[in-house]
This record gives structure tokens, C-alpha cells and sequence, in this order.
């Protein structure tokens, strides 16, 4: 292992612990990349932008505590990692002050007043203005900062301006992202993609290439209206006459009427038992926080590490037969809550032992039996994750999103900033549920006004009522299986947080009836991956497997920020006396 030296930045003195160290010497998959590693006791802010990172860092040196510091990487993100991070989207800020109850600032985007169950046809593009729900981002992040935070709202949407006007310092990551986005064939000729072209265009017409800077004067003038006047600066005035106008072009469905309707909720976070830890995670609209609450006491119920080591088959066979059933009741059972009713039940141990006891030890599960009565007919997924502590021990896990990577690919004319395709996560054809993944199932049809359902998974652990974990990850589906991978690996299996989040990664989501494993070319692997096999499971490897930003306190109450090899990720801590 070898560690950085502190360096000071901004006036600032930072501890910057890199983590060079290998899981394992073999193999063609990169899991012995290094993880970027800080530890600190002033406290952490790790997500997949270094200059987001430490933008939120220096909010918490001013004397932000870690929801201040989350609003700021929040906007932040919006301007340096464009492909995710966003005010056009929406999504879930886990929140846990250092006493009483963590609570979910659910921003989920949501349908237009005039969509309806019958919108979107088998086989329609989500490339539209039609895909994009009524952004929910900035009234988040301002409802959250209304309830918890310390600074001025303006001093947190500040850094963004300055960095949306002085320029972007164009990395590796960020102008493959661009780069890669500009190339799409699709936005060749297409009017629609004209103002994603002016605006993330290079002005000479070649490749951004690192050391390059990204001017996004629009965006600056829109960040701007929104620190002098808050959600009216984006849900009313001129920026929400300039989206209703993008719509009005090109058959889109939100009106000024949909942004003036919108409204953020302060909701209790869904609750859950892992032996002495309790984890939290967003609620409905999200079935990331039932999902992992249901897998995860499965789990507890086979006791993994008693009996097997942590990527043994028996340990993958389990988390992936718990993995089916979590995802077969998310698609039973879930949608928002404001429009249906979604029993408690499903948090409760009892039910989770239930479907613990449907598992076989030496045989897969097979999805379309377990479907029954549902219908089976034979027939992307880019958020961003960021995680903040501050010295008091308030811990914030948030996660938000576009939907699609770049969203719907388009930018609001004058405005500077990408549309979510978000109406794209309804079931868009009611009744039809098929063997490749598309679900019918009726809790998440569309209705107007409603929130669609979303796999988005901030998490935080406490133990003792102390925060000891906070984590989470974009990838679409997968996002809920990776946060389990991680509670796993951490939790049961004690390995320290940059191996859990450094190694690879499983996902089941019961249709289609296909088990994922990031390591199965790995000859690390080799025994298992046959084992696997010979018992039924259809294997397959998505890779690379999400992205978790994540932060562990020790006893100490040292914070160790993990940024994930996946995607860029940085961790930036803030040195103290304590």
C-alpha cells in the first residue's frame, strides 16, 4: 500500500490517501485498478467529479455541514459532468443528522399533466421531448437545503456559475463522455440535437482533448436565476417559459403549468435489519430501498460467512436467488406511493424469510414460474451517485439522474441544460411483461402528475446509531445489486471499503432469468463461474457494473472516502484538529 502526501489546495490543508494495493494478481479484468482513497476527520465528499469533489470540500472547510456540501456538488456536477449530473433530472437525497431519523428528499422527475397509460407505443424512441418528465433537481436540492442546511442557499449554487462561466478543464472522462455523445449517428441530422451540438461542440469542429476548456455562458445565466430567486428561478419566469417553448417545438408534454405543479418530499426513509446495522434507503418512488431491505434479510437468514467466502458459489447463488425475488416483487408491488398503495409489509423480516425459504441451496430459481399469475410474452441507464460526511457526523447519500446518459440528448435553447428521459422508466405497455425485461405490471403505468418508478439506491448504514456507511450507484437496474454487492462485502464479509468497492460485482433482476457477474472471464473465478452453471443459473457479464461513491467512518470516527475506479471517481477530505 502506498499513500500521497497532504497537499494543500485552496488555502485548504487535505489528506489524500491513494490506494494502490491489488485484490488480486490474476486474470484479464482491472480489479486490481486503484481505488482513489481520503481519509479524514473535518470531513468527505467522494463523487465521480474531482472538481465537484472538491467544491463540496471547500463548502465543508467554510463551515457547511453535509447537506450544504451535497447542494453544492449537486449543482456542481451539473456543469462538470453533464452525461449525469443535472438540473434537467431528478432523484433521492438520503439524509442522517447526527441524532433522530434519516429522511428521504425525494426529488423524482414526474409525468406531465397531459401524459397518460397510452403515451408511448411498443418500440418508441426515448430520444424525444415527449420522454422527458418535469424535472425535480432543483427543487431538491432546495428543500433539502431549507431543512438542514447552515449557508446561504446563493453561496452553494455559486461554485457552479463560476465554473459554468470561467470554464470546465476538460479531463479524460469528460471528453470521452462529450465526445462520445457528439459522435452518436442518431444526432447527425436530427434538428432536435442541434442546440447539444452548438453547446457541447468543440468551436473548431474537432475532438475535446484533455487540457481543453468547456465555456457554458447559458447555463452560467441559468444557475444564476436560480441562486438570486431559488425554485422560481427555474419553475417559473424565464427558464421555465424557455423549456415550455422547447416543448412547444417539438410535441413535447410539459407545460409552465407542469413546472409551476411540481413540488420535492420530505418522506421517512425505508428502514431495514442486517444483523447490528440498520440501513436506510429511499423510498417509493424508488424500489431501491425495499429491494435491498428484502435481499439483504434474505441474506441474514443463510448466514453467507459461516459457510462460504465471499465469492464462493454459494455466497453468488444466494445473493443472486435473492437478488430474483427482490426484483420479482418490485415489479408486483411498487410504483409511487402517492397513487398506490404498497404494503409495509414488504420491509418486515418475517416476509423475507418467507421467500428465503423458495430457495433452493443447489439449484437456480426459474423466473417464469415464479412470474406466475403474470403474463410472460416471449420477446440504458447513466445516474451519478455522490456521498458527504462533515466532522458532526451528518451524513448525506444522494443520487440523481438523467435517465440515459446525456438524458434525452437534448438541450433547452438558451438555457444550457440537458432533458431527462425519464417517462422511459413508466411501463409503457400496460399488461405486457416479456422475457428481456420489459415490465407491464400496473403499479408503475402512467398517469399525469405521477412519479415513475426508479431504481435509484442512496443508502446509509448506521450501527448503533452511529453512520458507518454511506454508499450508492448510478447503472440503471443494477444499481440496487450493486449497493448489495457492496453491503455484502462490507458488512457480512468485513473487507475493508476500497476492497469491497474494488471488486466484481453480481445482478439478478428476475426478467430477464440471467445472472451477471463483472468477474466472470476472471481465472480468479474460474471454479465458481462452473459451479454456477452445472446448477442452472444463465450466466452473462455487464461490465463494467456500476459506480459507488461511497464513505466508511471507523470507530474513531475517521471518514475513508472511496472514489470507484468505474467511473472516475475522487474522494476529497477536509483536514481538523479533532
Amino acid at each position: 500500500m502506498r499513500f500521497g502526501c497532504r497537499v494543500r489546495v485552496c488555502g485548504l490543508l487535505v489528506g489524500l490517501t491513494v490506494v494502490t494495493t491489488s485484490l488480486s494478481s490474476s486474470g484479464d479484468e482491472p480489479f486490481s485498478r486503484a481505488v482513489h482513497q481520503a481519509k479524514s476527520r473535518g470531513g468527505m465528499v467522494v463523487s465521480a467529479s474531482k472538481v465537484a469533489s472538491e467544491i463540496g470540500r471547500d463548502i465543508l472547510a467554510k463551515g457547511g455541514n453535509a447537506v450544504d456540501a451535497a447542494v453544492a456538488v449537486g449543482f456542481a456536477m451539473a456543469v462538470s459532468w453533464p452525461e449525469a449530473g443535472n438540473i434537467g433530472g431528478g432523484g433521492f437525497m438520503l439524509v442522517a443528522p447526527p441524532e433522530g431519523d434519516v429522511r428521504c428528499i425525494e426529488y423524482r422527475e414526474m409525468a406531465p399533466g397531459t401524459a397518460h397509460r397510452h403515451s408511448f407505443t411498443l418500440g418508441e424512441t426515448a430520444l424525444s421531448h415527449k420522454a422527458a418528465g418535469v424535472p425535480g433537481t432543483v427543487a431538491g436540492l432546495f428543500l433539502a437545503h431549507k431543512k438542514y442546511g447552515k449557508l446561504e442557499w446563493a453561496v452553494l449554487v455559486d461554485p457552479a456559475i463560476r465554473l459554468a462561466k470561467n470554464g470546465v478543464f476538460i479531463d479524460r472522462p469528460l471528453a470521452s463522455s462529450i465526445n462520445k455523445v457528439l459522435a452518436m449517428p442518431v444526432l447527425a441530422n436530427d434538428d432536435r440535437f442541434n442546440e447539444l451540438r452548438r453547446v457541447y461542440g468543440k468551436p473548431d469542429g474537432t475532438l475535446w482533448k484533455v487540457g481543453d476548456t468547456l465555456l457554458l455562458p447559458d447555463l452560467a445565466s441559468t444557475l444564476q436565476r436560480i441562486a438570486d430567486l431559488g425554485p422560481a428561478g427555474f419553475y417559473q419566469g424565464p427558464v421555465a417559459k424557455l423549456i415550455a417553448e422547447e416543448m412547444s417545438r417539438h410535441e413535447g408534454l410539459i407545460s409552465e403549468q407542469d413546472l409551476l405543479a411540481y413540488h420535492a418530499n420530505d418522506r421517512a426513509a425505508t428502514k431495514g435489519k442486517y444483523r447490528q446495522f440498520e440501513i436506510f434507503g429511499a423510498p417509493p418512488p424508488s424500489s431501491g430501498g425495499t429491494c435491498t431491505v428484502i435481499a439483504m434479510e434474505m441474506l441474514e437468514s443463510f448466514d453467507l460467512r459461516a459457510h462460504a467466502d465471499r465469492f464462493s458459489f454459494r455466497t453468488l447463488h444466494l445473493m443472486g436467488e435473492a437478488m430474483r425475488h427482490a426484483f420479482h416483487q418490485r415489479a408486483l408491488n411498487l410504483g409511487d406511493s402517492d397513487f398506490i398503495e404498497i404494503s409495509p409489509q414488504l420491509l418486515t423480516p418475517e416476509f423475507a424469510l418467507a421467500l428465503a425459504e423458495k430457495v433452493d441451496l443447489n439449484s437456480a430459481g426459474n423466473s417464469v414460474e415464479l412470474a406466475a399469475p403474470l403474463p410472460i410474452v416471449e420477446e440504458s441507464n447513466q445516474t451519478t451517485h455522490f456521498s458527504v460526511v462533515d466532522a458532526d457526523g451528518m451524513a448525506v447519500s444522494n443520487t440523481y439522474t438523467l435517465e440515459a446518459s446525456w438524458g434525452c440528448k437534448i438541450v433547452v435553447v438558451g438555457a444550457g441544460f440537458v432533458l431527462n428521459n425519464e417517462m422511459g422508466d413508466f411501463n409503457w405497455i400496460p399488461g405486457r411483461t416479456d422475457m428481456k425485461g420489459r415490465i407491464g405490471t400496473e403499479p408503475n403505468t402512467i398517469q399525469p402528475r405521477k412519479r415513475m418508478l426508479s431504481s435509484q439506491t442512496p443508502t446509509i448504514v448506521r450501527k448503533d446509531g452511529r453512520v458507518v456507511l454511506v454508499t450508492g450507484s448510478p447503472g440503471g437496474r443494477t444499481i440496487i445489486n450493486t449497493v448489495i454487492s457492496i453491503l455484502v462485502s462490507h458488512l457480512e464479509y468485513e473487507l475493508p471499503l476500497d476492497q469491497a468497492v474494488r471488486g466484481p460485482r453480481s445482478h439478478h433482476q428476475w426478467l430477464p432469468d440471467t445472472l451477471s457477474f463483472e468477474g466472470l472471464l476472471h481465472s480468479d473465478y474460474e471454479q465458481e463461474v462452473a459451479r454456477l452453471n452445472k446448477v442452472g443459473h444463465q450466466l452473462t457479464r455487464r461490465y463494467p457494473q456500476g459506480s459507488a461513491q461511497s464513505i466508511a467512518i471507523d470507530k474513531n470516527g475517521v471518514a475513508w472516502g472511496v472514489g470507484d475506479w468505474r467511473r472516475s471517481g475522487f474522494a476529497a477530505g477536509v483536514e481538523s484538529d479533532k
